[in-house]
């Protein structure tokens, strides 16, 4: 289980392929996103069945998971 940013873009709702271990960390992830993109008005996080691939570090933002763990 992991949890996925959705963006809502026009009518529909648009994510990628960032999955992060707590609802807390998509969350994060996904208002840092808001703040760069000027196309979404609006997000949600999803839970889906995907294997957690990322991480979110305040300071650097969405890192992929084998980077996070070799930093450790």
């Amino acid at each position: 289980m992991s949890y996925r940013p959705m963006f809502l873009v026009g009518r529909e709702w648009a994510g990628n392929a960032l999955r992060f271990a707590t609802q807390a960390e998509a969350e994060q992830s996904a208002l840092e996103l808001m703040g760069r993109w000027f196309m979404p008005s609006d997000y949600r996080v999803d839970e889906v069945d995907d294997e957690v691939n990322y991480g979110f570090d305040p300071v650097r933002g969405n890192v992929p998971l084998e980077v996070a763990n070799a930093n450790d």
